[in-house]
């Protein structure tokens, strides 16, 4: 039986989390799915994500996956916690639902000199407060600023992303950032869809300060994590075969996908009961 690992997200976003995943890990086998159709998770309630994202993950192991990671930052401050809690204990003590919030946190402090960091993300991260949370448990001298960007998210989805109109809004979050937060020199990108303004970002933020997307974090965290655990990765199956699949419109989600991705994908429609 195939044993792939499962990524999840609310939409296309995950895509940048697991394009760095797949470069760094070819070898296994992997299911994607966005969840369009439901999208987006941002400003949506504790209680909603929660629902949404455990009955997703419930899927993935049907689907025979033992390892699923919620490559969305919302589901990640959200749900990850109690499906880990309260969720898990009766799914499975074989199953694992790991977050994108906890490798980021514990590698931001070499990131940083001035011990002040930002953490830009939609409403519904930052409300949460878990990045500041998660950082302070492992670097308790760091400050940390948090700015929602709501903009940022449709100009991507919208196909805006190198338009006068997405430089304007990038400029203006940053520019508040810096106005309230003028001692930072780390600005960490606590949402999937932000790496995909990072041209826009490198322009309007002072030179020495580092830009850090989490694709490359979460690639590297998850290949430590099979290598301490070897219960887990043994079950992995390994042909190199990926699977997308996304509960909204198929042929809209190939259009935008490869944006995220970095090459064209072909998903399959998705009906949850």
């Amino acid at each position: 039986m195939q044993s792939p690992i499962g990524i999840f997200d609310s939409g296309y976003g995950g895509l940048t989390v697991f394009k760095s995943i797949a470069a760094k890990l070819p070898q296994y086998d992997y299911i994607y799915l966005g969840d369009n159709a439901r999208a987006p998770y941002g400003n949506r309630s504790f209680e909603t994500v929660h629902e949404y994202t455990l009955q997703c993950v419930k899927w993935f192991f049907e689907q025979g996956c033992q390892l699923v990671i919620l490559a969305c930052n919302t589901a990640s401050a959200k749900a990850l916690r109690t499906i880990q809690q309260n969720d898990l204990p009766a799914l499975g003590t074989d199953k694992r639902v790991l977050g994108v919030i906890r490798p980021t946190a514990e590698v931001i402090g070499s990131y940083t000199k001035t011990r002040e960091v930002a953490v830009l993300g939609t409403k519904g991260t930052i409300n949460s407060r878990s990045y500041e949370i998660e950082i302070n448990k492992f670097f308790p001298d760091i400050k940390v600023h948090q700015m929602a960007c709501p903009m940022w998210v449709p100009i991507v989805e919208y196909g805006e992303y190198n338009t006068p109109g997405a430089d304007y809004f990038v400029k203006k979050y940053l520019d508040q950032l810096l106005l309230s937060a003028p001692n930072i020199d780390c600005v960490l990108l606590a949402c999937t869809h932000y790496p995909i303004l990072m041209d826009s970002i490198k322009r309007h933020l002072p030179q020495g300060i580092n830009i850090i997307a989490q694709g490359d974090i979460v690639a590297a965290s998850l290949a430590d994590y099979l290598h301490r655990h070897t219960d887990i990765e043994n079950n992995i199956t390994k042909t190199g075969s990926t699977l997308f699949y996304t509960t909204d419109d198929a042929f809209d989600f190939n259009n935008h996908a490869s944006v995220f991705f970095g090459k064209q994908v072909t998903a399959l429609q998705l009906h949850l009961k």
